[in-house]
């Protein structure tokens, strides 16, 4: 069984946790007195099933209303689009936000941020190409953007280009970027090369700057599962179950754990609340059929 990546958040990138904070503060001035909310960046990395995370506050209607009205009394300021493009991507208004993010580029060709978050809206869309252009552009304006390195280091990897992908993990984590998910893509691709030791570092140091995330809890029990280190694998996917319960691979990962103990009975049980969680898991199917046939 592998842990899934999952980089699901969309990026607010005027406005980003880690060292990217360059842009947008005067906007957030505007957004306070309109009573609107700050836009937060990533804390997660990407999920299997949707690309993008709706964080309900920023991408509701109010919210979004608010933006509007903003846009409408500055309506050449290129951060008011790029900030309502980043609210109409995480209610998956995706067109809506394209062109929010097109308008911004076009008052800022310079807007290296846009670009940015344009890329994930196309990611989003399907358009890998375009992405990766946008995410080159804004490298371009900025070579010390570590969020474009981020994005592009998944588009990378979800190509199999693992080498590409490294390399650009890499970059941002020389950049000290404190965006977990850089650690946690790396980690994944440590532990397709089967270099597990440096996996668990990674997904240790996603951990430290997300502790509320569950995602770098399974691939960590994941790399402690394949070095035979089972205590510390079953306590990383309860932890991933406790912080959310409605994540299949998280109970899967865990009956698997009662699987290599014998306790096919609880195995069965997890697995099987696994596929009720997300019928079309493989990994939980093949398991259960396993515990079935052996009991």
């Amino acid at each position: 069984m592998t842990s899934t990546a999952r980089t699901a958040d969309f990026s607010d990138h005027t406005g980003h946790a880690g060292r990217s904070n360059r842009r947008g503060f005067a906007l957030a001035s505007m957004l306070a007195v309109a009573g609107a909310l700050m836009l937060s960046g990533c804390t997660t990395p990407d999920t299997p099933s949707s690309m993008m995370r709706v964080e309900r506050a920023q991408g509701s209607n109010e919210n979004i209303a608010s933006l509007s009205a903003v846009i409408a009394a500055n309506p050449s300021d290129p951060e008011g689009y790029n900030v309502r493009g980043s609210a109409y991507g995480r209610a998956g208004e995706f067109r809506r936000a394209l062109a929010d993010f097109n308008k911004a580029v076009e008052l800022n060709p310079r807007f290296y941020q846009a670009y940015a978050n344009r890329a994930l809206v196309e990611r989003n869309m399907g358009d890998q190409s375009a992405a990766q252009s946008d995410y080159n552009m804004a490298l371009q304006l900025n070579p010390r953007y570590d969020v474009a390195f981020i994005g592009r280091g998944n588009l990378y990897r979800q190509a199999g280009q693992l080498d590409q992908a490294f390399a650009d993990f890499n970059k941002a984590i020389e950049l000290d970027t404190t965006d977990p998910r850089a650690y946690h893509n790396r980690g994944l691709i440590y532990q397709a090369r089967k270099q597990h030791a440096q996996a668990i570092e990674d997904f240790s140091t996603a951990i430290s700057l997300s502790p509320s995330a569950p995602e770098p809890y399974n691939g960590r029990g994941i790399s402690y599962v394949a070095t035979n280190d089972d205590d510390n694998a079953f306590a990383d996917f309860n932890t991933a179950i406790n912080l959310n319960g409605k994540i299949a691979e998280s109970w899967a990962n865990q009956a698997l754990v009662y699987e290599r103990r014998g306790d096919k009975a609880k195995a069965a049980k997890s697995y099987g609340h696994a596929l009720s969680l997300d019928p079309k898991y493989e990994p939980a199917r093949a398991g259960l059929a396993r515990v079935k046939a052996g009991a």
